[in-house]
């Protein structure tokens, strides 16, 4: 099965996590893979898993990944699993790795992130989680809370500083022109 350079660094991301920190279920995944993006979109100008994610209630979630976990396809098995256990207050879809985290696919950058997050929210449970991503300011709580947009999708560039945002737009799309040209 072929797939994607972005889908082979998610699985490698959440085999990452799932290694790294305790008690990782769907709404912490959500949580460290929103941190991880945005944290180096806002260095970078891209993302490191390519994902879009949306202003729901409960904080910004990567829609597609988060309806794929509850039935994941052939390319999960072996490396990750997802299992339904029972926990206190319900049903909690438990992540764990099943292969060894593969660090080829990612920058210095991208693993000294990954690691600072690990790191943070080792022991974190989601629920603890679920206000970092909504303090004022930040890209979820502009979308959901000031502009009223529930559901909708949020904009990366919305992780820069203003005075920064115009130059890093430029910076992309002279990339995105780049990589155009490139595979044509």
């Amino acid at each position: 099965m072929l797939i994607s350079h972005d889908r082979e660094k998610l699985i490698e991301v959440v085999k990452f996590f799932a290694l790294n920190t305790k008690r990782l279920g769907k709404i912490k995944l959500c949580k460290l893979l929103y941190f991880l993006d945005f944290t180096h979109f806002k260095e970078t100008g891209r993302s490191v898993t390519g994902m879009d994610y949306f202003a729901w209630k409960m904080g910004p979630v990567p829609v597609a990944l988060y309806e794929e976990m509850e039935s994941p396809g052939d390319e999960w098995s072996n490396q990750v699993s997802f299992e339904s256990i029972q926990v206190r207050n319900g049903v909690m879809l438990k992540i764990d790795a099943l292969d060894s985290f593969n660090s080829q696919h990612f920058s210095k950058r991208e693993l000294r992130i990954m690691n600072a997050l690990a790191e943070e929210f080792k022991d974190t449970q989601a629920d603890d989680m679920i206000e970092a991503t909504h303090l004022e300011n930040l890209p979820w709580h502009q979308v959901f809370e000031v502009q009223g947009r529930r559901q909708a999708q949020i904009p990366y560039t919305m992780s820069l500083r203003a005075q920064d945002r115009e130059l890093m737009s430029e910076a992309i799309r002279d990339r995105e022109e780049m990589l155009a040209a490139l595979r044509s």
